[in-house]
């Protein structure tokens, strides 16, 4: 039976995601695909093994298939090859020193392994991705409108979306129904029309590396639509802790 181990956040944890590894290791069903959906890195000391860790699996491990995440965008805009001009979000977040903190962290060679990432993967009728099609900073929570759930689905036309943005672990059903819409220019409305919804999930993966000694992640069985979420507890390694969060 196929089965996916899917991740986000490792942030520069290698305990963490180590920790990760083993517990995949120990599953029933062999992990064929191993999805990292964004932010590997964060400024801390062991990012750098972090980044040798997932470029180089050890013969029994999967190979991972990394898409960019929130620090990944931030660092690219640093050095001017992000899809924005102005570091606004990480100044917002943590604060002007922040800026300086990752530049000094990430050595050039970390910006052009970044930078080769993909944005996000499509496979089977699935999406995988670290925010969403609109962005890496589109935070998808269980608490999100079903409309603009479901508008994030159908911009793929995906059946399933996996995020990890929020860093949290949840499945968000949506129902078989329809959609009405209509446009409104200034000449005229159209009349409503109707768009039939089919069945659709948007699935949270969970953190690896944000909580100290608490790491979370996804397994997935693409052939019965099983998914699992793990928790897995290790005795050491520090996640990013910012000195400050605006």
């Amino acid at each position: 039976m196929t089965c996916w181990a899917i991740l986000s956040g490792i942030e520069g944890n290698l305990a963490a995601y180590e920790a990760v590894l083993a517990d995949i290791k120990r599953q029933r069903s062999p992990v064929e695909e191993l999805y990292i959906l964004g932010d590997v890195i964060a400024p801390t000391p062991e990012t750098e093994k972090v980044i040798e860790r997932v470029r180089s699996p050890r013969s029994n491990e999967p190979v991972p298939q990394i898409c960019q995440g929130w620090w990944e965008e931030q660092l690219l805009i640093l050095h001017g090859l992000g899809r924005t001009g102005e570091p606004t979000e990480l100044i917002e977040r943590y604060g002007i020193e922040m800026v300086k903190t990752l530049w000094d962290a990430m050595p050039r060679e970390t910006v052009e392994w970044v930078r080769s990432l993909d944005f996000g993967f499509f496979e089977l009728d699935c999406l995988l991705i670290h925010g969403s099609s609109v962005s890496v900073s589109d935070e998808l929570t269980p608490d999100t409108p079903a409309i603009q759930m479901l508008e994030r689905l159908m911009r793929m036309d995906a059946n399933t979306l996996f995020c990890g943005r929020s860093g949290l672990t949840f499945p968000y059903e949506i129902q078989q129904g329809s959609v009405n819409s209509s446009l409104t220019t200034l000449d005229q409305a159209t009349s409503p029309q109707a768009t039939l919804v089919k069945p659709r999930q948007a699935i949270g993966v969970g953190n690896v590396g944000r909580i100290p000694g608490q790491a979370t992640y996804t397994l997935y069985s693409p052939n019965t639509n099983q998914i699992e979420f793990r928790t897995v507890r290790y005795a050491s390694g520090k996640g990013f802790q910012p000195a400050k969060d605006k």
